[in-house]
């Protein structure tokens, strides 16, 4: 055993990008969304890199959008492997410049950004439990003309015995310049360990903003008179409609990993929003 902790013999190749991930930049799975820009450019990457099937792969290199990372992330998310975007769509935020060239050197000096999803599980009005994971965020949207009526508790404490409102958003530091930060919620620093809370057209209590809450906050989010006033759960892309309850708090087991170039990295991103005129 190396001082790594990795086993003696670990190819040499496989090294420390930061924070303790190791990426092994010649075992490279190419997935893209399927728009014609992001195939072409697969397969010129393929055809110059070649592809290693996810199962035998050091790394993953998605090709298209935001909504695409956040797709992969997804479904991947059981083999852990870090991820390398390259913007080949509308938004590319979580995404690297696309580039044909050098991309072994690119994935070797690519700084690690760790991810850690929120768990979300909803109670539907059958008694259902759905279960799901966000990277971005958690909201919840009036399904009718009918404003929704929420009540709110924090680690098992009601702090709001009744919202009223189009919605609200819980959002980690990555997801927090989306959706969150259109709805006039703070961005958060990268790494920093907290969620943003923020409601979405709120009319009662009328000067509540929303909060910033330890990431290690258990949320719990009550629809009230949920049949004349249904609402709808999302996390990042899954949708849970009709749901009468939500449980939110930051996963303690899961984990994936950004790869991005020095000069672009996420982190430096997410605090320039902040300056963004």
């Amino acid at each position: 055993m190396t001082e790594t902790g990795f086993p003696c013999g670990t190819p040499a190749k496989l090294r420390a990008g930061h924070q303790g991930t190791y990426v092994d930049e010649h075992r490279i799975a190419f997935v893209a969304a399927p728009t014609d820009e992001a195939q072409a450019a697969q397969a010129a990457l393929k055809s110059r890199y070649g592809d290693t099937p996810i199962d035998e792969a050091g790394v993953i290199v998605a090709l298209g959008g935001d909504g695409f990372m956040l797709r992969t992330l997804h479904r991947h998310i059981a083999r852990g492997l870090p991820v390398y975007g390259m913007k080949l769509g509308t938004i590319g935020f979580l995404m690297n410049h696309h580039h044909v060239d050098d991309l072994p050197e690119r994935l070797a000096r690519a700084q690690a950004t760790p991810l850690r999803p929120l768990v979300t599980e909803a109670i539907n009005e059958t008694g259902n439990t759905v279960r799901a994971l966000a990277f971005n965020e958690v909201s919840l949207l009036r399904q009718t003309k009918q404003i929704a009526h929420l009540r709110i508790s924090l680690n098992g404490s009601v702090k709001i015995d009744e919202l009223m409102c189009d919605g609200i958003i819980v959002a980690t530091p990555a997801g927090s310049t989306a959706y969150n930060f259109s709805a006039h919620g703070p961005i958060l620093p990268l790494g920093s360990q907290l969620l943003a809370m923020t409601p979405i057209s709120p009319f009662r209590p009328r000067r509540w903003r929303g909060a910033i809450l330890p990431a290690i906050t258990d949320v719990k989010l009550e629809i009230l008179d949920p049949y004349k006033r249904p609402v709808s759960a999302t996390a990042d892309s899954n949708e849970m409609r009709d749901v009468v309850e939500v449980r939110i708090r930051e996963s303690s087991e899961q984990t994936m990993t950004l790869l991005f170039d020095p000069e672009h990295n996420l982190e430096e991103r997410i605090l320039n929003e902040q300056f963004a005129l």
